[in-house]
């Protein structure tokens, strides 16, 4: 899975990942980080979300990491912010408004200082397996010792749909995240009224983590 594939559902408006409500989850479990208003927050992979704005709400330092540049110019035109552009070469930008930085880019090679917390809804469950350990390796690097991340996957059988998202279950959080305090918040499983299960599969549920980097 490349960057043009994210780009070609940017494009094409295949973007049925994007809510367009603050995620539930996020405001039931954002306290179990223990935030205060001066942690900074990274989101990856944000893409247009409407959580940005509502941690925007609590933090002074919110930051994205966005690879499609119409996901990013969207987020401030549909909130109506103009934001300050800063080019960075190699084809990414800084994007600035108020709390509210993100990065235009490369996951993978974006530069961020270290934050407090981390928000992520929707970047591991994007990655395919073989290449989340590489996320995580690049994730822990951006969060100071005693950060705390707030994690939102699935858990459903894989073999009944393809991904993105994918399902990303126990044992492989406790692998990828090892050395670092897991703790399981919430799962939430969905009825057959859920669009998911009535695509056929047979159970689907939301899961909450927090994990704290040592």
């Amino acid at each position: 899975m490349d960057a043009e594939f994210w780009h070609s559902r940017w494009a094409e408006n295949r973007i049925g990942f994007h809510l367009d409500d603050t995620n539930p989850m996020l405001e039931k479990y954002w306290q179990e980080v223990q935030p205060t208003r001066g942690d900074s927050v990274l989101v990856p992979m944000c893409g247009k979300s409407v959580d940005l704005t509502w941690l925007a709400t609590k933090h002074d330092r919110v930051v994205g990491i966005e690879l499609s540049e119409i996901a990013v110019r969207a987020f401030f035109a549909e909130h109506f912010y103009t934001p300050m552009v800063i080019p960075m070469g190699n084809g990414q930008s800084i994007y600035e408004f108020d709390e509210i930085t993100i990065h235009c880019g490369d996951y993978f090679t974006a530069k961020v200082d270290p934050v407090d917390i981390v928000y992520d809804r929707a970047a591991l469950i994007a990655m395919p397996q073989e290449m989340r350990q590489s996320y995580v390796q690049k994730l822990l690097s951006m969060v100071k010792p005693g950060g705390r991340i707030l994690l939102i996957t699935l858990d459903y059988p894989q073999h009944e749909m393809d991904g993105p998202p994918f399902s990303v279950v126990k044992d492989e959080i406790e692998s990828l995240f090892s050395g670092c305090d897991i703790r399981h918040l919430a799962r939430d499983d969905a009825d057959e009224t859920h669009p998911r299960r009535q695509r056929g599969l047979t159970r689907f549920a939301e899961e909450a983590w927090l994990i704290t980097v040592s």
